[in-house]
């Protein structure tokens, strides 16, 4: 039966008894699903890279682009599905959105089969990969309350730890299904590389065939058959604490699909208005940072504009907003997942941009056009670093669940401070230099530290979570804190473009570092003062 009527996991016999299993079975379904979602949302990461090689004809600020449209739209979109699991039940939810993702992954597949195909149609697929990037706050809505509070620390970092897997599965799998016609006639011809790419199984040399569709086919290899048992094996908690009127599944899918086209909508919007018109914008220019608000403003106030129930819970659940801790959370959240999926979306193109051209003195002006044939593949390398992040999600759940959330985190600003600084100096160095493979090693050790740090940072912060606000609030709260801090994937890639079309990457590095410090001050103040309202939840 999907509907269950009655829950109380703090009932320690009732835990035994039935929602253990219970719990675990839906936990295990949301993984996977999880997984894809942010493959979807972030192969752009990858997929740009192969764009480079092979020669689409777009410049590197335009690829940029790309991977920013997919981070907006996936944060925004997480804005509507914080509240979802309360409106339409889990199962529901996680079904239905999962189900969305096979149309960005058949369309990339089939639009990245001509090099003709325009920009316009790769923003639209790239926007449309958003939803992958919305599932996460619906998805670990949905587990909070399916679990007693004392193992919430464990079964949100496992949830979102592996979940996160889906960054470094995608490229791993992407990489290696381009270097062979996996789908056979129905999967198109291959193309020919201009520049040297790479897999995990080692370099692959200018000249060779590559299937850049792959890297869409191949998602929907799990996305179908997950669909059909999220569907026969998840739950809808139909109790008043969770969701106490689901309605039909198809009325739910319905209104969901109301509810992120106001996402849709406003992410379009902001995109409009700060994109370049060569980029299909407006050209105004409007600045980034205000683009985010605007977008966030209108997303929440929109949503208050829907009628009946949806307005009713929503006026219900937009309490969170009251509570000061909600804010707290949000900005020490954006510090480390935010940063996580950030660098995660930005790191292969970055490796590429950075090491794999050679910046040599021209007459008197420093380029970086010429192809650095010593420099290291960006698609062998630049899936160990989310591979860390996500892999030691759990752990920093682990050890916060035994000395405190916010101690943890505490640790963790400080060593994403120094690794940040220190990744700064050796962009700084490579990116003036006509060898900048020899900076590569310690640039990659100290990207590797940053995002370890990011990841025991993401477990910590969930802790704090759980333990600062009560049941009922907890679930909506954990939605909006990865809505705010999902922005990482949209604004990290666009101010890396930013910095390297003005030829100093280091800049972002150094402001990112600035941004850290702050959040190491705010997480003393509000839950590591012993006077404080929280000490070390």
């Amino acid at each position: 039966m999907s509907d269950i009527y009655e829950w109380n996991p703090e009932d320690s016999k009732f835990w035994q008894s039935r929602g253990k299993k219970v719990a675990n079975r839906n936990l295990w379904i949301s993984i996977p699903s999880l997984l894809c979602g942010f493959a979807v949302w972030l192969y752009w990461g990858i997929i740009t890279v192969q764009m480079l090689n092979l020669g689409f004809p777009f410049a590197k600020a335009d690829l940029f682009t790309l991977m920013a449209i997919a981070g907006l739209t996936g944060a925004t979109l997480r804005i509507p599905s914080s509240f979802f699991i309360r409106l339409f039940g889990g199962r529901n939810t996680v079904v239905f959105t999962t189900a969305l993702l096979m149309i960005p992954a058949l369309g990339a597949g089939i639009a990245l089969q001509n090099k003709e195909t325009p920009l316009w149609v790769f923003q639209l697929l790239a926007l449309l990969s958003g939803i992958g990037g919305g599932n996460f706050a619906s998805s670990m809505s949905n587990i909070s309350f399916f679990f007693p509070k004392e193992k919430q620390g464990l079964a949100l970092g496992l949830n979102a730890g592996l979940g996160n897997f889906g960054v470094t599965t995608m490229q791993i799998l992407v990489p290696l299904f381009m270097t062979f016609g996996a789908f056979g006639a129905m999967g198109g011809d291959p193309m020919t590389l201009v520049s040297g790419s790479g897999s995990l199984i080692g370099k692959v040399p200018a000249g060779s065939d590559a299937w850049i569709q792959n890297a869409g086919f191949v998602w929907l290899l799990f996305l179908v058959p997950l669909a059909f048992i999220g569907w026969f094996g998840m739950n809808n908690l139909r109790t008043d604490e969770v969701t106490p009127d689901v309605g039909s599944a198809l009325g739910a899918m319905t209104k969901m699909t109301m509810m992120l086209g106001i996402g849709m909508i406003t992410a379009i919007t902001g995109l409009w208005l700060m994109l370049p018109e060569a980029a299909n914008g407006s050209g105004w220019g409007v600045p980034k940072e205000i683009v985010l608000v605007l977008v966030i403003a209108a997303t929440v106030f929109g949503l208050k504009l829907l009628p009946g129930e949806i307005k009713i819970s929503l006026n219900r659940q937009y309490r969170i907003f009251n509570n000061k801790h909600t804010w707290v959370m949000s900005v020490i959240y954006t510090m480390t997942f935010g940063s996580f999926i950030g660098f995660a979306a930005a790191f292969p193109l970055a490796i590429k941009v950075i090491f794999g051209y050679s910046h040599v003195m021209v007459d008197g002006v420093m380029t970086h056009d010429t192809i650095n044939t010593n420099g290291p593949s960006a698609l062998m390398y630049a899936w160990m670093g989310p591979f860390i992040g996500a892999l030691i999600r759990p752990v920093g759940g682990w050890i916060s669940d035994r000395i405190g959330g916010a101690l943890v985190t505490q640790v963790c600003a400080v060593i994403m401070v120094a690794s940040a600084l220190g990744v700064a100096y050796y962009m700084k160095a490579a990116y003036a230099s006509a060898t900048p493979e020899e900076f590569f090693v310690p640039f990659f050790l100290l990207f590797l530290v940053l995002f370890a740090a990011t990841g025991i940072g993401n477990g910590s912060t969930f802790r704090t979570i759980a333990m600062v606000f009560p049941k009922e609030q907890a679930g909506p709260v954990l939605g909006w804190t990865s809505a705010v801090a999902a922005y990482g994937a949209f604004y990290i890639p666009k101010v890396f473009g930013e910095q390297i079309k003005a030829t100093t990457p280091e800049y972002a590095l150094a402001g990112f570092a600035i941004f850290y410090a702050v959040c190491l001050v705010i997480n003393y103040w509000y839950y590591l003062r012993k006077n404080g309202e929280f000490y070390n939840p």
